[in-house]
């Protein structure tokens, strides 16, 4: 199995590309291959340490990807997610600590959103310099102690059978794999039990279509985007996979993950005429976004949809 997830990945030029490799490696042929030889063993960790060894090339797609964050666009993106996801967080503990895993952290925006609620967060990414964003970005806000930096390609033997986590952060990774269904069985089966939640963020089909018909003003692209599986990826360039409600829908159930709630992800924000200004006007058009994003006719058309999941198979011994 471990083979066939390390053929199934595409090496593009994504910055956080290489780190998909290794989680995906690490969330399903760990959990599920335990039984592996350690001549199985030896041969995957070396296809790692090949991998990992290109991450140096990513250094100018971490600040690309870091300077994106800061526009309004990537503003909106980040804030309504974490709008959205806080509603669906499990409830302190009073023995124990609640553990999040954010699956290529990026810059660590979320985890620091998430350790400043008091929520312990391991942050994986196989790219030096997006960790680097992380580090910083904690401890500028001082929440240094609950991030845990972990690099991709080191330290996963026992990560996931050890340490299930209460929350999962699986935000625009599924867009870039052949098989985003066995990314998805992995985070499963690293949730705690059924109080933990997964929130899965992946590009939405219908949003494209809106966005070259609205946006671009290619009405044939925009027909072609009717029934596409791939659009294009503005930020690094190369292709991104689309997903539609009924595909992302079928992959959670066939995970054994139970959707709580479905919201869209920046639904108007993208189409605005210039004579708004989406900085000045960014309190009104966020809180507009978040209304719309909760309404499922608007969230249909949304340019990302997100997903907020329960595991609902078996709990595994020793994972409570």
């Amino acid at each position: 199995m471990g083979q066939a997830i390390y053929n199934n990945v595409h090496l593009g030029v994504y910055p956080r590309l290489c780190t998909l490799i290794l989680l995906i490696y690490a969330l399903v042929y760990q959990r599920l291959d335990r039984g592996a030889t350690s001549r199985e063993s030896r041969l995957s960790e070396c296809r790692m340490k090949k991998i990992s060894a290109n991450t140096d090339s990513f250094q100018s797609g971490a600040d690309k990807y870091a300077a994106y964050l800061e526009t309004p666009e990537g503003r909106l993106r980040l804030d309504l997610a974490f709008a959205n996801l806080e509603e669906f967080l499990p409830l302190p503990q009073a023995t124990r600590s609640l553990h999040a895993l954010d699956l290529g952290c990026g810059t660590g925006a979320l985890a620091v959103r998430l350790a400043r609620l008091g929520i312990h967060v391991t942050v994986l990414d196989n790219s030096p310099a997006m960790l680097d964003f992380a580090k910083r970005a904690a401890q500028e806000a001082r929440v240094a102690e609950k991030i845990e930096p972990k690099h991709g390609a080191a330290q996963l033997a026992n990560l996931f059978h050890a340490r299930p986590f209460d929350v999962i952060l699986c935000h625009d990774i599924l867009e870039y794999v052949d098989d985003p269904a066995a990314v998805l069985r992995g985070a499963a089966r690293a949730m705690r039990d059924s109080s933990a939640i997964l929130s899965v963020i992946v590009r939405n089909q219908a949003g494209e279509v809106l966005k070259a018909a609205i946006q671009a003003g290619d009405l044939a692209a925009a027909e072609q985007n009717l029934t596409a599986q791939w659009g294009h990826e503005s930020l690094y360039g190369g292709k991104v996979r689309l997903f539609t409600a009924e595909s992302l829908q079928a992959m959670l159930m066939e995970a054994l993950l139970a959707v709580t709630a479905k919201r869209g992800v920046r639904v108007v924000s993208d189409y605005l005429p210039p004579r708004v200004s989406l900085s000045a006007e960014y309190d009104r058009i966020f809180e507009l976004e978040l209304k719309l994003g909760r309404r499922p006719e608007f969230a249909a058309v949304a340019r990302y949809t997100q997903c907020l999941a329960r595991y609902a198979g078996p709990v595994t011994e020793g994972s409570a």
